[in-house]
């Protein structure tokens, strides 16, 4: 039996290597990513051909035959890019649609928000959504809930830095908000379920694993850790004032990127945290399709065993070469070459630091 032909850009991003790990191992789909021509050297996309991943080189940005021929053969495409390259995929959905791609499924994979004003990248992907429901294009839309590789609080001891990427040691309101978890290694396990599914096609999905609350995390953190974590509460009022203060610095957009890192932190805080959006009641209420209804018989990745794993030194961190705010710096020592991969990606500015150490 011939093998679906996926086409996956961002193959080498977080997300996106965890759905070509689960479409590998499903073992269903012939893997092609999409490359920038500049990166193709680079030894993340050498090592995605190392593990039999077909490389087609392509700019999102080139002209429309460029990506007609880029996507010869397609059946569907998955697309991770970056918060600020989201309508890059509008030109890749014009492509889609004119070689008859079965199932385009552009780049969610965030926590659930309505459109309209509550997360910026939110309305940035709903650009993208409505341009491809005008093309009359086949589509899936997949959010992951909040992941596990980012909820839990740092501990005293130090031990579990090596695998965060901020101090993450706010808790938003009374820290009772039940928002949706996922780990990151499961998402590629569920879109290999997902885009099987006659059921998803043309629907959006939430792929997510439980539910829980800020508090029972930490609870959970220090009785497997058996170390006491302070808790510091941060009333919905400050958190309004920062996604207000974001909003007005990030104006001057796209010249100053810089300024979306504190609104994308902002905003998530504001929509999961105190609208409590991230929750897969309000998920159906919003249209979504649930994973643990659609595929009862898939066994997400344990939270508590998670946490033992983090707690044991044997988890593997995200984005651990990045760093959010001075703030944060004081608990994960630098280096010369984080730093410098930081500032080449996101340049510095006193604005973007004094804004989430408030």
């Amino acid at each position: 039996m011939s093998k679906t032909k996926v086409l996956l850009v961002g193959a080498a991003g977080e997300t996106g290597g965890s759905i070509a790990n689960g479409l590998l191992e499903d073992g269903s789909f012939e893997v092609i990513a999409l490359v920038r021509p500049i990166s193709v050297h680079k030894p993340a996309i050498l090592r995605l051909q190392e593990r039999g991943i077909a490389i087609r080189k392509c700019d999102l940005k080139a002209p429309e035959e460029q990506l007609i021929e880029a996507l010869a053969g397609i059946e569907v495409v998955i697309s991770c890019v970056g918060p600020a390259e989201q309508q890059d995929q509008i030109p890749l959905a014009k492509a889609a649609k004119a070689v008859g791609v079965k199932r385009f499924i552009p780049c969610g994979f965030i926590t659930v928000a309505p459109p309209g004003g509550v997360m910026w990248l939110r309305d940035e992907k709903e650009i993208v959504y409505n341009q491809i429901r005008q093309l009359w294009l086949p589509y899936t839309l997949v959010d992951v809930g909040w992941w596990y590789q980012l909820s839990y609080p740092r501990l005293p001891s130090g031990r579990v830095d090596y695998a965060m990427t901020s101090g993450n040691d706010e808790i938003i309101g009374n820290g009772d908000v039940t928002t949706a978890l996922t780990d990151l290694r499961d998402i590629g396990h569920y879109m290999a379920l997902i885009i099987k599914d006659p059921r998803t096609l043309n629907k959006k999905v939430l792929a997510y694993n439980l539910v829980s609350t800020q508090n029972e995390i930490y609870n959970l953190m220090e009785q497997l850790s058996e170390e006491k974590i302070d808790r510091n509460y941060v009333p919905e009022e400050t958190i309004c004032s920062r996604v207000l203060a974001a909003r007005q610095a990030s104006e001057t957009y796209p010249f100053d990127p810089i300024k979306f890192i504190p609104r994308y932190l902002a905003e998530y805080q504001y929509s999961w945290g105190v609208r409590g959006d991230n929750n897969p009641e309000y998920a159906k209420y919003l249209g979504y399709y649930l994973t643990p209804e659609l595929y009862p018989e898939y066994k997400p990745t344990d939270y508590r065993e998670y946490l033992e794993s983090v707690i044991r030194g044997t988890a593997k961190g995200v984005y651990t070469d990045r760093v959010i705010s001075r703030k944060h710096q004081r608990h994960f020592p630098r280096t010369e070459s984080s730093d410098s991969l930081y500032t080449r990606i996101f340049p510095r500015t006193e604005s973007s630091d004094s804004l989430m150490s408030r």
